[in-house]
């Protein structure tokens, strides 16, 4: 099982990576648990200074921005 988070304190762009990539896990037929983190001592913990930020298996994808839904399934399978 895959573990994804989502990095952010819930600002508009941390809300549009969360439904991408979690149509993304939809569309690819993942077992995996999907999480959002709003804490700023666990969003920095990663080293994640820009959000929003994907976190998968405990690696950063990508962090300052929102991925395409085709990018996001690359980065999930």
């Amino acid at each position: 099982m895959k573990d994804v988070k989502i990095l952010g304190p819930g600002c508009p762009k941390c809300q549009e990576l969360m439904k991408r990539t979690q149509a993304a896990v939809q569309e690819l037929g993942l077992n995996c648990r999907v999480e959002k983190v709003t804490d700023i001592q666990q969003i920095t913990s990663y080293g994640v200074m820009i959000t929003p930020a994907l976190v998968v298996d405990g690696r950063v994808k990508v962090s300052g921005k929102v991925p395409s839904l085709d990018d996001l399934r690359k980065m999930l399978s």
